[in-house]
């Protein structure tokens, strides 16, 4: 499963490697070759993954994790920061402004993509290939499929994403804001309610196998995916 990828590089020859690289990948990749430009390609569309290079003309990649790490708005979003200082101290500050992983130049695209991987994973598992099982539920995002006490389930492409997010995080619960933005995106216009249709649409998915329950409301709050549902 692609994920939406800003390459902050001001060296075109490294920046270019890095997009066909995580094009080929199946990423979809935005390029800025300082803050400046990073900053607007933000404001427009909220990345999942940021790789923002230590060195920039400006304010620096260190300075922009630290603005970065601040905002509401993108201080959950995972950095990886590239650099050619290889330090110990170097590694211990990128990391201590909020970089979640360190890769240092030169670097194989091979090592990139799986460290890439490794924070999605740890970060923003909903946004990766893996299959997940829960409660007896299996989501496959490869084949597209759901499966629950081996019965393939018929579930929406809206409806499938929004699962794929509640099983990755079960137990924890979302505000419809939340959702909105972590599954629809943080641009998408949609009321809120929006989010109530595809609940039940998900509920009647998941009733031939009766994993219905296991999406709950929480009154005032928003909505959970519970591994033992009525234990709460």
């Amino acid at each position: 499963m692609g994920s939406t990828i800003l390459v902050v590089e001001d060296e075109p020859a490294i920046a270019e490697l890095i997009a066909v690289n995580l094009s080929h990948a199946g990423h979809k990749v935005l390029r800025a070759s300082d803050t400046g430009q990073a900053k607007t390609i933000i404001n427009a569309e909220l990345p999942d993954l940021i790789l923002l290079d230590w060195m920039l003309p400006g304010t620096t990649g260190i300075e922009f994790a630290k603005i970065l790490r601040k905002d509401e708005r993108t201080k959950d979003t995972p950095i990886v920061m590239l650099t050619a200082r290889a330090d110990e101290d170097d590694k211990v500050m990128g990391l201590e402004v909020g970089a979640d992983d360190y890769i240092t130049k030169p670097f194989s695209p091979k090592e990139l993509l799986a460290r890439i991987k490794a924070v999605l994973r740890r970060r923003a598992p909903q946004l990766t290939d893996d299959r997940v099982e829960v409660a007896g539920l299996t989501l496959d995002p490869t084949t597209h499929r759901v499966f629950g006490k081996e019965v393939q389930l018929d579930v929406g492409p809206t409806e499938f994403r929004l699962l794929h997010f509640f099983m990755t995080r079960p137990e924890r619960v979302h505000s419809r804001t939340q959702l909105l933005d972590q599954v629809w995106g943080d641009h998408v216009f949609v009321e809120e309610r929006t989010v109530d249709v595809h609940i039940r649409r998900l509920r009647q998915s998941l009733t031939p196998s009766g994993h219905e329950s296991h999406i709950e409301t929480v009154r005032g709050a928003g909505y959970r995916f519970c591994v033992k549902p009525g234990l709460q």
